[in-house]
C-alpha cells in the first residue's frame, strides 16, 4: 500500500479555476472521504489523483513517486466507479479477472486469485453470473472485486453507493468499511453524503467551491466545525443557526437575536460584532426557562426518537426529544441550549471564533 500526497494543486479550464490550492496527505493504509455538495471539486480531485484529469498546477505522489506524467495504468490504482462499469458479455469470474488477463497471467495464475477474491466479498456462487442477473448490491461488490484483484497500492471511490436504494447502501457501506479493515487498504471514497462520510472515514475532507474547508476525524469536524459551511452540512438534522450581534463581556456575555431572544454563550468575540450562532438539535431542550420562544409545526417520529420543529421568531429551528416524551403540534414552548454548545461564526466571513 501506499500514501498519497497532494501538494499545491490547481486545476483550470481555460480562465475559470475551479481547484486552488489543494494540499492533502493521506497516509498509507488510511481511509479518507472527500465529501461535499455537488459541484464542490471531490470527484475532479479523486480524477486527477487517478490520472483521468490533468493538473493545471501543483504536483501529487503516489508511494512517494511523483505520478503527474503517468498514466493511470502506471499509477497502481484500482478505481470502483457510480455505474458499475461491468462488462455485460461477460460472467462475473470474467468481469473480475480482465485486468489479470491484460496482464498476460495464465489461467493458473488468475483462477486462486478470483476465487480467493470472490470468497472475500461473497461472490462464490454467483461466478457463473451475468451482469444482468445480479441485483446492484451484486454489482457493485463485482467492481470492488475487479479492483481488489489487482492488489493495487490505492483504491478510489467515486460515489460507488449512489445508485443503490436505501436500505442496501447501508449495507454496503458497512462491507465496504469491513473490507478496508480486512486489506489494510489506502483508500480514498468521494460522496455527497455526509452520513456515509461520518460512518465510514478515518478522515473526513470537507469541500466546497474547489477548496478544502475542513479535514479531521469526523467527530472532531462534527464536534468543532471551522467554518459556518461545514457545520450546516455535517450532521442531520441539519444544525440550527441564528443571526445575532453579540453583547457584553467573555465573562458575561450573550447573542441578542433578530428575533430578540437572550441567547448565553461562551463568546471569543467582541461586543457589537455580528455574528452566527450555531446549536446542533440534539443540544436543544425543552424548558420553562428557555430564550427563544415558538410554536411546534412539525413533529417527525423516528422510533427511536422524535424531531420536533419549532417556528421561532428566528425562523424554524429543530430538536431532538425522546420518545417517551409527547409533545403536540401548536403547543408553545420555550428552549434552551447550554452556552458551551453554541458555536459562533463571524456573520461575514463564516469564519468560526475561536475560543
Amino acid at each position: 500500500m501506499a500514501a498519497v500526497s497532494v501538494r499545491n494543486v490547481e486545476k483550470r479550464f481555460g480562465d475559470v479555476s475551479v481547484m486552488r490550492g489543494i494540499d492533502l496527505e493521506i497516509e498509507d493504509g488510511e481511509f479518507a472521504v472527500l465529501v461535499g455538495a455537488s459541484g464542490c471539486g471531490k470527484s475532479t480531485l479523486l480524477r486527477m489523483i487517478a490520472g483521468l484529469e490533468s493538473i493545471t498546477a501543483g504536483e501529487i505522489r503516489i508511494g512517494g513517486q511523483r505520478v503527474n506524467e503517468l498514466e493511470p495504468r502506471e499509477r497502481d490504482i484500482a478505481m470502483v466507479f457510480q455505474s458499475y462499469a461491468l462488462y455485460p458479455h461477460l460472467d462475473v469470474r470474467d468481469n473480475i479477472s480482465f485486468s489479470l488477463k491484460l496482464r498476460r497471467q495464465s489461467a493458473a495464475q488468475i483462477a486462486p486469485q478470483v476465487d480467493q477474491t470472490a470468497g472475500v466479498l461473497n461472490l462464490s456462487h454467483l461466478l457463473e453470473r451475468y451482469p444482468r442477473e445480479l441485483s446492484g448490491g451484486q454489482r457493485q461488490r463485482v467492481a470492488m472485486g475487479r479492483a481488489i484483484v489487482r492488489h493495487p497500492s490505492v483504491f478510489l471511490f467515486d460515489e460507488p453507493l449512489s445508485n443503490l436504494d436505501a436500505q442496501l447502501r447501508i449495507a454496503m457501506r458497512t462491507e465496504i468499511r469491513a473490507l478496508h479493515q480486512r486489506l489494510g487498504a489506502t483508500s480514498i471514497y468521494v460522496t455527497h453524503d455526509q452520513v456515509e462520510a461520518m460512518t465510514m472515514a478515518d478522515r473526513m475532507v470537507v469541500m466546497n467551491g474547489g477548496r478544502i474547508e475542513q479535514m479531521g476525524a469526523p467527530l472532531d469536524v462534527y464536534d468543532r466545525p471551522e467554518t459556518l459551511y461545514v457545520a450546516r452540512f455535517i450532521g442531520a438534522p441539519s444544525i440550527n443557526v441564528v443571526e445575532g450581534v453579540l453583547e457584553g463581556t467573555t465573562a458575561a456575555s450573550q447573542v441578542r437575536t433578530r428575533g430578540g431572544a437572550a441567547l448565553g454563550v461562551d463568546a471569543p468575540g467582541a461586543s457589537g460584532q455580528r455574528v452566527s450562532a450555531a446549536f446542533r438539535p440534539e443540544h436543544l431542550e425543552i424548558s420553562d426557562n428557555g430564550a427563544l420562544l415558538g410554536q411546534i409545526q412539525v413533529i417527525e417520529n423516528l422510533g427511536h426518537e422524535t424531531y420536533v420543529f419549532v417556528e421561532t421568531g428566528d425562523g424554524r429551528v429543530c430538536l431532538v426529544v425522546d420518545r417517551d416524551r409527547r409533545p403536540r403540534v401548536g403547543e408553545a414552548v420555550r428552549l434552551s441550549v447550554r452556552p458551551a454548545h453554541v458555536h459562533l461564526f463571524d456573520a461575514a466571513s463564516g469564519l468560526r471564533l475561536a475560543a
